[in-house]
């Protein structure tokens, strides 16, 4: 898949990495006071306590820890994924 970079929507400074598919991409500076909202779950705080490189680096990840904040829940599809994405990383795959 082609990937380039494009200038963040919000600050229109940072460039973040982007494919086809991100409609608005966003860098990890300006979505970084949203994210760093407390999370009271054990289970979910767990799965979030991620290494934040990698929320730098995946604008995917960011969404669906942002898609937690506002709604207090996910998925199964959306765990699986998170989980495989974070399992990818940690493995040093580049998709």
């Amino acid at each position: 898949m082609a990937k380039f970079k494009e200038k963040c929507r919000r600050c229109k400074k940072n460039y973040v990495v982007v494919s086809w598919r991100n409609r608005f991409p966003v860098c990890y500076d300006c979505q970084k006071s949203q994210l760093d909202k407390p999370i009271e779950d054990p289970v979910f705080k767990k799965m979030f306590s991620i290494p934040e490189k990698f929320y730098k680096e995946n604008m995917f990840l960011r969404d669906i820890k942002l898609k937690y904040l506002q709604f207090s829940e996910l998925t199964e599809k959306q765990i699986e994924a998170f989980k495989k994405v974070v399992k990818e990383m940690k493995e040093g795959k580049d998709d």
